[in-house]
Order: C-alpha cells, then sequence, then structure tokens
C-alpha cells in the first residue's frame, strides 16, 4: 500500500482560490486524498489533496522489486488507524476543498471539509481531534485562527491521551503486506467458501482488484469469478495502452468497491490469483459489470463461481441484446431467424446419431436438428488403426464407435415419435472441407443447432450426464453455442466424476451385430428359428420402401431385411440394366407413411418365410396395429392373392373395400362393375343390428375386451370338466415341459386350477408369459406351473373361446389417468357379466363392436361418451352415419358439461392431425 507525505506549512503560499467540490475516490494515508470530478461520457479527472498544517503516520510500502537494496517498511504508529479513520468517514462522499499551497512539484494542500461548503466537518480538525496528527506548529502564524484552533485541539488529545498520545504506542504490527500463508489453495480451502470480510485496497482493472482481508488482514490479489473486463495491455516500454472501454470498467468498479467494506467469497485459485466473487450491500459487482456490458462470461472460471451461471449469462444476454459497451456491434447468431423459427414445438420422427435427430413441423417439414454444443462418441486414432488393418471387415459407425449404440438407443428410446420443444441456438454455416492428404476435413452442410426439451428435460444435458457425449469447448469470443452450456459443463463433470459411459474406465461395451440381409445362405439356417418364434421383438432401423424394412432384431443380435406380407406396395424408382425405372403412383407417400409409423420403434414380427435374395417375409406389428392392414387401409396398398391363406386376409379384404369405396389415393380412378355396385348399395343400405349373447371375461388397459360366446359355453364348461378330471387322474411331472414361444399348453392360475394358455415370451424359467386362451387374461408364471396339453384338449378339439374385441365409434384417450378412469367403469359396468354384441366394422387387429346391457339394452360405448370417459372415432361409412350422429351429440352433451375428460374444456386442438392425432 503506498503512503503519501504531508507536506509542511511553511511552503510557498499559492494565490487564494475559490471553494472546489469533488467526490473522495480514495484515502492515500491519514493526512492525503484523492477526490474525482462527476464523470461525463467516460472517467473524470481527478487530484490529489494533501492536508495543510497537519501529519500523520506514513502507512507501510513494499520495496521496489526494480531496486534489490530497498526494503518493505512497516506501518508507522496509529498511521493505519488515521487512514481508516477517513476511509469510512469520506469515501464516496461529497466534500469542498480550498488549495492554500501549491509546491513546485505540483503537490496541493489545503483545507477539506464534509459536504458542499465549509460549514461541513473540518477534516483536519477530526485527525488531530482524535490524537490521529499531529500538528505541524513550525510554520505557525500567531494571527491565523485555523492553525490556533488545531493547536488547541492538539493539547486537548494530548490531555485526554487519545490516538498517538496514548500510552499503548497503537503500532499495527499484525497487518502484512506481503503473502502470509505458503499454499493459496489450502488457505482458499480453508475459508470453506463462507463470506470473509475485505476492504478493496485496489482496482487494477474492471475484473482484477487488490482486497485486504480481515480481521488477519491479509493482503491478496482477487480476480472476480466467471468474467473478464477489457485490460490495459503493457507496452515493451511500461506504458499502458486500455483496450477499448478498459478505463470506464475500472472507473465503475472503482466508483463502487474501492475502499468500501465488503464480503468476499473466496472460490478457487489461479496461477497465485483467488478467484473469488465480491458481494457489496448495493449489488454483486460481478453481475452489475456484464449487466452494463463492462465485462464478458468466462468458461474457464465460471465453473467455481458460487452464486449461480445461470445469472451471470442473463446478465450478460442481457447486454447483448441492448448492445451496450463492448457489445455495440454484436450480432445474435439467430438475428436473421424469425421468432417461429426461433422457437417452435416439433415431433421427432427419427434419430440421425447421438446429436442429431430428424423432426416434423406442423407445416408437415421435415428439418434434421443437430443438438448444440455437444460432440457424440467417436473413435480414438488408435482404435481407427485397427479397423483400418481389418480392411476385411465393414466399418457400421452404431455398432462399432464405443458408446455409439447406447448413445442413439437412449434417444431413440426417450424421443422417437413424442412432441419435443426446440430452441434453435445458432446455425453452423456449411464448410467446404478439403480431400488433400491423411489430414483431410470432411464437408460439412448447414447445421440447425438448437435445444431439444421434452418434460422440461434438456436432451443434451441427459446424454452429457450419462457419458454418452461430450462437451465442446470455444472460443473464449465464440457465441455459436448452447443457450444452457454452463449446464452442460456441469452435467459433463459430473458424468466425469462418477466415471460415467465415455469417461468410464471398465471396458467398452461391444455389440457383435451380424448383417444377414442378402445372405441366402445365414438367411436359410435363421428362418426355421424365427418361424418357430411366432411373434419376435423387433426394432425399425430402415425403411427402404412402404413394404420393405430392415429390422434390428435384439435377441438375436443381427439385422435382416424385411418385407410386409399380403400386401403389393407401390414400387419406388430403381436403376435397372436399361436405365432408371419411374417409380409408380404413391410409393413415395407409401414409403413416407411407414416412416412415420414404424422408422426406430420397437416391433414385433412374424416371419413366415423368405425369398430367393434371403429377404425375410412376414407381418409386422406396431402399437396393436398390423402394418400391412394400415397401408391397404389407408389406400398405400393392395391386397396380394397370397394374403389368402392367412388368418389376417379379412382384415386386408375389409380394409382394401374401404379404400376402393372411398376411390383413394391408387383407388382413385377405381371403377366398380354395375352389379357390384348395387349389390355394393344393397348392402350398405343399412346398418344390420344382430345382436348376439356373449360373456365378458377379461378387459385390458387399453380397452379391449375379450368375450365367450354363450352358445359354446356348454361345450367349454364339459371340456375343462373332463380335462381337469384327467389331470387328477395323471398329474403332470412338475418341470418336464420345456415351454417355447407360441406353445400351446396347461398353465395352473392363481386359484389352482389348470386352463388351457399359449406361450407368449420367455424370460427365463422363472418368468413365463402366457395367455389363458379361453377367457382372454394374462401371467407370468415359472414353467414349472406349465405342462403339456392333451391333443384331446387342443384347439383343433374346440377352438380357443376367448374373442378379442374393441369398442366402435369411440377413441381411448392417451391420457393414463384419463384411460384407466374409462377401463374402471367398463370393469364395473361388465365384467364376468353377459351382454349382447354385434359388428359394426372389422378393425386392423379385432372387430369393432357395440355392447349392450343384456337387461336395459343400452348401449355401454355410448354412456362411456356420455360420461365424458372417451372419445368418439368419427367413422365416414354412409351407413354407420345415423350411429355416429349419436354418439356425437352424446359427446357434445359431455363437452358442454365439462365432464372428466372435458373438464378443462376441448383439449385437441394443439393436437393436429400432422401429429397422428385424428379427431
Amino acid at each position: 500500500m503506498a503512503s503519501s507525505a504531508c507536506a509542511p506549512a511553511q511552503a510557498n503560499p499559492a494565490p487564494a482560490a475559490a471553494l472546489q467540490r469533488g467526490i473522495v475516490k480514495m484515502i492515500l494515508s491519514g493526512c492525503a486524498i484523492i477526490v474525482r470530478g462527476q464523470p461525463r461520457g467516460g472517467p473524470p479527472p481527478e487530484r490529489q489533496i494533501n492536508l495543510s498544517n497537519v501529519r500523520a503516520g506514513a502507512l507501510a510500502r513494499r520495496a521496489a522489486q526494480s531496486q534489490p537494496d530497498t526494503r518493505d517498511t512497516p506501518d508507522e504508529p496509529w498511521a493505519f488507524q488515521a487512514r481508516e479513520f477517513l476511509r469510512k468517514k469520506m469515501i464516496g462522499k461529497e466534500v469542498c476543498f480550498s488549495v492554500e499551497i501549491k509546491t513546485p512539484q505540483g503537490r496541493e494542500y489545503g483545507m477539506v471539509y464534509l459536504g458542499k461548503d465549509t460549514s461541513g466537518e473540518n477534516i483536519a480538525e477530526s485527525l488531530v481531534a482524535e490524537g490521529l496528527a499531529t500538528v505541524r506548529r513550525e510554520g505557525i502564524r500567531g494571527n491565523n485562527p485555523e492553525q490556533a484552533r488545531l493547536c488547541d485541539l492538539e493539547d486537548q488529545a494530548k490531555a485526554a491521551k487519545k490516538g498517538l498520545w496514548s500510552e499503548g504506542g497503537g503500532s499495527h504490527t499484525i497487518r502484512d503486506i506481503k503473502y502470509s500463508i505458503e499454499n493459496l489453495r489450502n488457505f482458499v480451502d480453508s475459508m470453506h467458501q463462507k463470506p470473509v470480510n475485505a476492504i478493496i485496497e485496489h482496482v487494477r482493472d474492471g475484473s482484477v482488484v487488490r482486497a485486504l482481508l480481515l480481521p488477519d488482514y491479509y493482503l491478496v490479489t482477487v480476480m472476480l469469478s466467471g468474467i473478464k473486463c477489457p485490460t490495459f495491455k503493457r507496452e515493451a516500454d511500461g506504458s499502458e495502452t486500455p483496450e477499448p472501454f478498459a478505463a470506464e470498467a475500472k472507473f465503475f468498479t472503482e466508483s463502487r468497491l474501492l475502499q468500501r467494506d465488503v464480503q468476499i467469497i473466496l472460490e478457487s485459485c489461479h496461477n497465485q490469483v483467488i478467484l473469488g466473487t465480491i458481494l457489496h450491500p448495493n449489488g454483486n459487482i460481478t453481475e452489475l459489470l456484464l449487466r452494463e456490458g463492462f465485462a464478458r462470461c468466462v468458461d474457464w472460471s465460471m465453473a467455481v463461481y458460487t452464486q449461480g451461471a445461470d445469472k451471470l449469462r442473463a446478465a450478460e444476454r442481457s447486454a447483448k441484446e441492448r448492445k451496450v459497451r463492448i457489445w455495440k456491434d454484436y450480432v445474435a447468431p439467430t438475428a436473421n431467424l424469425e421468432q417461429k423459427d426461433r422457437q417452435f414445438v416439433a415431433k421427432v420422427m427419427q434419430i440421425v446419431n447421438a446429436d442429431a435427430i430428424v423432426v416434423k413441423l406442423i407445416s408437415g417439414e421435415t428439418k434434421t436438428i443437430h443438438l448444440s454444443s455437444i460432440r457424440p462418441p467417436r473413435i480414438d486414432g488408435e482404435s481407427s488403426q485397427e479397423k483400418n488393418k481389418d480392411k476385411d471387415k465393414r466399418f457400421r459407425p452404431l455398432y462399432d464407435i464405443p458408446y455409439m449404440f447406447e448413445a442413439r438407443e437412449f434417444l431413440r428410446k426417450k424421443l422417437i415419435g413424442k412432441k419435443v420443444n426446440v430452441t434453435v441456438d445458432y446455425i453452423r454455416a456449411a464448410t467446404s472441407g478439403t480431400d488433400i492428404g491423411p489430414g483431410s476435413i470432411p464437408a460439412f452442410p448447414e447445421r440447425t443447432c438448437a435445444t431439444v426439451t421434452i418434460g422440461g428435460i434438456n436432451i443434451a444435458e441427459a446424454l452429457v450426464s450419462k457419458g454418452l457425449a461430450t462437451v465442446i469447448r470455444y472460443r473464449q469470443d465464440d457465441d455459436q453455442r448452447s443457450s444452457h452450456y454452463d449446464e452442460l459443463l456441469a452435467a459433463e463433470a459430473r458424468a466425469i466424476k462418477n466415471g460415467k459411459g465415455l469417461h468410464s474406465k471398465k471396458e467398452v461395451p461391444i455389440h457383435r451385430v451380424a448383417d444377414i440381409s442378402g445372405e441366402t445362405q445365414k438367411a436359410k439356417q435363421f428362418l426355421p428359428f424365427l418361424q418357430r418364434a411366432g411373434r419376435s421383438e423387433a426394432v425399425v432401423e430402415h425403411v427402404f420402401s412402404g413394404s420393405r424394412l430392415k429390422l434390428y432384431m435384439p435377441k438375436e443380435t443381427c439385422l435382416i431385411t424385411f418385407l410386409l406380407a399380403g400386401i403389393e406396395c407401390p414400387r419406388g424408382s430403381r436403376n435397372m440394366p436399361g436405365g432408371l425405372q419411374e417409380a409408380e403412383p404413391f410409393s413415395d407417400e407409401a414409403t413416407l407413411f411407414t416412416k412415420e409409423l414404424v422408422l426406430q420403434r420397437e416391433v414385433e414380427v412374424e416371419v413366415e418365410g423368405m425369398d430367393k435374395a434371403g429377404n425375410f417375409i412376414g407381418w409386422l406389428h406396431v402399437d396393436g396395429v398390423n402394418l400391412s392392414v394400415a397401408l391397404v387401409e389407408h389406400a398405400l396398398s393392395k391386397v396380394h392373392f397370397t394374403a389368402e391363406r392367412s388368418s389376417y386376409y379379412k382384415a386386408l379384404q375389409t380394409a382394401e373395400e374401404g379404400a376402393r369405396q372411398r376411390k383413394d389415393k391408387i383407388w382413385a380412378n377405381y371403377e366398380e362393375k354395375p352389379t357390384e355396385e348395387v349389390v355394393q348399395v344393397s348392402e350398405q343400405k343399412e346398418r344390420v343390428a344382430n345382436y348376439r349373447p356373449m360373456c365378458v371375461t377379461e378387459i385390458t388397459d387399453g380397452l379391449r375386451f375379450y368375450t365367450q360366446d354363450v352358445e359354446t359355453g356348454a361345450q367349454l364348461e364339459s371340456l375343462m370338466e373332463t380335462m381337469r378330471a384327467e389331470i387328477a387322474a395323471h398329474p403332470p411331472v412338475e418341470g418336464a415341459f420345456t415351454p417355447r414361444r407360441g406353445d400351446y399348453c396347461l398353465s395352473k392360475f392363481a386359484d389352482g386350477e389348470w386352463y388351457r394358455a399359449r406361450v407368449e415370451k420367455m424370460e427365463s424359467a422363472a418368468k413365463v408369459h402366457v395367455f389363458y386362451i379361453d377367457y382372454g387374461n394374462r401371467e407370468t408364471v415359472p414353467s414349472t406351473r406349465l405342462a403339456a396339453l392333451p391333443p384331446a384338449f387342443s384347439i383343433r378339439a374346440l377352438p380357443a373361446q376367448a374373442t378379442e374385441y374393441a369398442f366402435a365409434y369411440i377413441q381411448v384417450p392417451q391420457d393414463e389417468d384419463a384411460r384407466a378412469d374409462a377401463v374402471d367403469s367398463v370393469v364395473r359396468d361388465i365384467q364376468n357379466t353377459q351382454c349382447l354384441l354385434n359388428v359394426e366394422y372389422m378393425g386392423a387387429s379385432c372387430p369393432h363392436v357395440t355392447l349392450q346391457f343384456a337387461d336395459t339394452k343400452e348401449d355401454v360405448g355410448l354412456g362411456l361418451v356420455k360420461e365424458g370417459l372417451v372419445m368418439v372415432e368419427v367413422r365416414k361409412e354412409k351407413h354407420l352415419q345415423k350411429m355416429v350422429a349419436e354418439y356425437l351429440k352424446a359427446q357434445e352433451s359431455a363437452k358442454t358439461s365439462r365432464l372428466n375428460i372435458w373438464r378443462y374444456g376441448d383439449f385437441r386442438a394443439d393436437d393436429a392431425d400432422e401429429f397422428g392425432y385424428n379427431r
């Protein structure tokens, strides 16, 4: 800390000067201050004023590094107390002063008063009265009343033994101008990030200060965490050149903090400089500097900022938006985008890789979105060399790059088919790339980089926190980054600390996936296994056309090409020996339909056979929908004659008939024969009501239900009695039966009785999923509760009695709670009761029917609509319009009464058709 000598009273007097005003910027010592004017367009002028006729002790001085013979000098007695007395009384206050003496060296001496005029407190008199300064009596003139008063005050202080005149001596020995600790890091850690009282002694620039830590008086350099202000560059000749706004930033900090009492949170240290946050009763200087455009955020030190990095980013963002000071020429990365293009809701159609997705906008357009500021897993140099050595193996990034498959699967399960919120952060310009030499750089098209959230979760942050992606580091002046960049860095730090994913020290996961697409011999070996398996789980990896797909079979860890059975789909354009073959009409529409419905979805497939090229042929189901039937129903495919021997033939016929009647898409130019037209009109002139008695045995969570025909009930009872008698006479040997998927068997239910069942899924010997074919319920049982089904009681002796149906004219709510309410209502009303059933029309997977209570003949489905538990599915068939009108009328009544799902009004307005919602 520098000291300032106080001039003798006998210096050459200056001409009498008018009273001047200023604001106290700094107290140099007990008899020297620096005052400044009011700022006008920049830092104001300042001047040093020394108090006339008095002398206070000199403060400590550090030895000059350029002069090795000099030594540190300590504080003189009561020098620090005198400085503190003036600092607490004057700093930042307005004073008036008159210059009495000016030396040839330019030093000014005079009288200083608190306030705007001489009626305020005389600072020199206050110092002398407290015994903190002595009077220079050698230059006193007897006729000067002011000097005479100083002498009287000094005599009074001596008599009262104040300050310098006390017996204690007032030495300030515990204050040290040097670091008194050997290890800054240990010192910072010992403070436990708790606020420490301090005095700001010097401001080097807007974000670096010297602070005196209390009560131990450690003098340290503190750099503000998380920011950097423009600095003063030191030139070779020793002069300093300020960067733009450096002087303004320094004045901003000085005027608020210099020699003020503050609190400092010591957060870390860097190159013998402590990183910290300075807190003042009037605010946080770090955030103020950012908000006023005097500083920018710094990534490396923001990580230790304890007050919330989001506050700093928000303050910087405010300055950028207002284009103040260092941001006067700032252009936002998304400045050229309209608001609707900056932030929007879209449906995720495809996961391209671990940092890119394809979304469908409300307009129907698809767009590739890259997750901002993250880098997907990539292969390191060593692994890349190994891949280059193994030239016979085709490199597949999804399976061969460590953690790429896990990252893709995380995004697929989290996002595919879901609505997400997209906030565009920046547009990365296209790069041309170079193809010269081994270090060639690939070309990239323009990229839209955005923050994608679902349910309030930042997908990029979730990906990074699991160690499935890393965060890109930027140049400090690069603003093309995620709007949640700090959260990404924090997530990566957690992943590294916990050893997650890419940061794990364990062996990387290996995915040995066999691609048997086009491998005829391998496909032949694999075919019998898939045929026996019945329905197998799969993930659709690629859609070549409406009916040709590539599937990943997770249990079998292989890739296959799969062709949809039973349909004839329009072909796309193909390169043939004779040239390019043009696409058939609606081939692109069929491909798009299949993509939207199944791409990267979890599906079930039934393999029936294979073609000569090694492609498997069969049926594909997604969420209960048969894709072949769905394509036919939407007039994007025709039924192939090979479907006649399939159990899905009737559903395909019904779907095709409906599409032909609508003359939609591929049937637009279809003309029926006159005779068939007459028959068709006569058949659909009126709705046929042929209600049959049925017993409802099971109701699923999706509001499907299973029934038994009352007319065949006696046959089932007889078969069950005979079967149980035989089992009692010849009990099955426990564990003798080895279940396989698709097998019919006997299963011992919770009531201790045996029932006919079909094995649906095999998790393990302890977990076998079975379906009770006569009642429609499902159960998971150990294999020890299963037995072989005797031929006398097979489905040939008596077909499965449980038939699946769905309610006609209604649409089940997607919300789980609302759907559960509807299911509970149906269970209470018709579970295990006899009802009357009438088939209204065929659906994709089962008939759609109306049910009536056996006693009142009231429509069960209509009752659900009236209670506001379900919505109406509008059918377009003419012969069903009377029923549809009745259902719609009931729905309007429920909406008017705000019942159940309509309690908040018509919620369907946000669910547009392009997102797969049909009213």
